[in-house]
């Protein structure tokens, strides 16, 4: 860490922002006067260290107009009135008793806003809700520099004091390196922050890992094991007597009209490699074990008069999706009957449109509850909490038979092994935004769209699609790198379902929903660490990202593509190659030539 006087950075910070931002320099405040800093410490009952002191006499903070100056995520530094009315506030939540037989470090867990802490900054914003803070204490903290965000437990920096704090923020602007996580950068006469990014170029797989795991498989039972009742909450009580009744599995299913069930896998999206029969049991072992690396498993039959169906046993829910019923009722009539909590919805949807006049709807009331005569509430632990809905699921079942001539009792497959396959789900909707994104990462995405031909744009935002998925890392995948040279070529891209472009974009979707999946588990997990680590993860949620935009360029106008595209940059420097691309400075694939 560098040091250096707070009158040295503050020359460096001058120079640079006069020299690169003098919008943001003009903003800077004059010094503050000496008597004013004195009384505030006599209004606070507090010494100002000696940099504070100093860097007052330089400038008393700044004006809080767009464009001014501010440390990042921490905002704008505090003038001596703002320091006075952030610790007035911030003290208004506890007491001086409170904080009487605490040391500095008791302090910081159990004292909301210790009174001899000064917020010198006005957070992100530019409130006195959070910031940068700084110790006045006499002791081994004095003059520290800490963090503090709104809700949160303030916490000390590396930073010793604001001459550091100083010296690091003149070295970001001067070499254009990273301050706090963020890189100040200059653009039109003002400082704005932005992230720089890279990812690990070769992310641990999570279906390579399915993969090698293999499918469990489910073990004759000895005998009963008694039922493990579900945590609610903090406060349960438990009834005297024998537990109750636990509801039957109801779940989501759609009936679809003259497709056998032969035909469903495709309309699905399932994965070939794991279609085989499974009873429920199977099925749900096997949703909820790594193998399945968190993809959807469906179950598929036939219950006569023409309909065959799909449940669903696990995974995030699918039959819920319009993109999915929209597949799947292709052609043909499905009715559909979910049970979510207190609601249950039957849907009758006819070749992609819904038709109101099959829906049936109830919502139920919750009934887990038990309120004493002190007025306090608590919740039952081996109860159905909405009763209501599971009748509602059972009577609209059995209405199913009198209104499409479907029979089906769920329970009667339970045991049963029906044909089953994990998905690979299929992707959201593209959908145009009433309102496009005019600003991105500070940029005016409007202003370059009105006064760019259409042409030139399109070629620029094709070339800065190139350089997302470089940095991404899926341009290596063929059929990724064939789309992208039949943009640069204004050749129609293959985006149909099932194409292979198509696959493989449903394929990223699913590594990064794994990844991140992993990761969670092991959180409240005391087995060993997930396999995948958070840079795994922040590589496939990049690539999945990358993948689309990519997917925008081809079905959005482009204005709604290329915010896409430049808010996933990876790159700082974007804005750099942006203008390079708009001039035709860049190569064939959209790298920008060197002179």
């Amino acid at each position: 860490m560098i040091t250096s006087t707070v009158e040295r950075s503050w020359a460096r910070i001058e120079s640079w922002l006069a020299h690169h931002a003098p919008h943001t320099h003009g903003l800077l405040r004059p010094p503050a006067l000496p008597e004013d800093i004195e009384a505030a410490e006599l209004r606070l009952g507090v010494t100002f260290p000696s940099d504070l002191r100093a860097s007052l006499l330089r400038h008393d903070g700044v004006r809080l107009e767009q464009g001014t100056l501010t440390l990042g995520y921490y905002g704008p530094l505090s003038g001596v009135a703002d320091i006075v009315k952030s610790a007035e506030f911030l003290r208004g939540f506890g007491s001086e008793d409170d904080e009487a037989d605490l040391d500095e470090e008791t302090r910081d867990e159990f004292a909301y806003w210790p009174r001899e802490r000064l917020l010198i900054t006005l957070g992100i914003c530019w409130q006195s809700s959070d910031g940068m803070f700084l110790a006045t204490r006499p002791g081994p903290h004095r003059g520290r520099v800490g963090r503090y965000f709104d809700e949160d437990v303030p916490s000390f920096t590396a930073w010793k004091d604001p001459g550091n704090v100083l010296a690091d923020f003149a070295t970001a602007l001067e070499n254009g390196t990273q301050f706090n996580g963020q890189i100040p950068l200059a653009v039109e006469g003002r400082v704005i922050w932005d992230d720089d990014r890279t990812i690990i170029p070769d992310p641990l797989s999570p279906l390579a890992l399915a993969a090698e795991a293999g499918e469990p498989r489910v073990r004759a039972a000895v005998e009963p094991e008694p039922p493990v009742l579900p945590y609610h909450g903090l406060h349960a009580v438990l009834i005297d007597g024998p537990a109750r009744h636990v509801p039957p599995v109801q779940p989501d299913v759609v009936f679809v009209a003259g497709v056998s069930p032969e035909e469903l896998p495709a309309r699905l999206g399932a994965v070939p490699a794991t279609a085989g029969p499974r009873s429920r049991e199977q099925a749900r072992l096997s949703a909820a074990a790594p193998w399945a690396a968190y993809r959807p498993l469906v179950r598929m039959g036939s219950c006569g008069g023409g309909w065959s169906y799909v449940t669903q046993e696990g995974g995030d829910p699918q039959l819920r999706r319009p993109e999915v019923l929209r597949r799947l009722s292709r052609g043909t009539r499905i009715v559909q009957l979910t049970k979510q909590g207190p609601e249950v919805r039957v849907t009758v949807v006819e070749d992609g449109v819904e038709r109101p006049e099959g829906a049936k709807r109830v919502d139920s009331p919750r009934e887990d509850q038990v309120t004493g005569s002190d007025g306090r509430s608590w919740r039952t632990l081996d109860v159905d909490p909405w009763p209501g809905s599971t009748a509602a699921y059972t009577r609209f079942a059995a209405d199913l038979a009198a209104d499409h001539g479907i029979v089906w009792d769920p329970a009667s497959d339970n045991d049963m092994p029906l044909a089953s396959a994990l998905l690979l789900p299929v992707l959201d909707d593209v959908r145009e935004t009433r309102h496009p994104v005019s600003r991105v990462r500070e940029f005016d995405l409007g202003g370059l769209v009105d006064r760019t031909p259409p042409e030139r744009l399109r070629s620029a935002m094709a070339s800065q699609l190139a350089r997302l998925a470089s940095e991404a890392g899926i341009d290596g995948y063929p059929e990724i790198a064939r789309a992208l040279e039949g943009i640069r070529r204004d050749e129609p891209v293959d985006l149909s379902a099932d194409s292979p472009l198509d696959l493989r974009m449903r394929t990223l979707a699913v590594e990064s929903r794994a990844a991140r999946g992993l990761l969670d588990a092991s959180r409240y997990a005391s087995d060993p660490p997930a396999p995948v680590t958070k840079a795994d993860l922040g590589a496939w949620v990049a690539r999945n990202a990358a993948a689309g935009a990519l997917r925008e360029f081809v079905l959005l106008p482009l204005p709604e593509a290329a915010a896409t595209i430049l808010y996933h940059r990876l790159s700082v420097r974007w804005r750099d190659d942006l203008a390079e691309d708009l001039t035709g400075r860049g190569d064939a694939a959209g790298r920008p030539i060197r002179r």
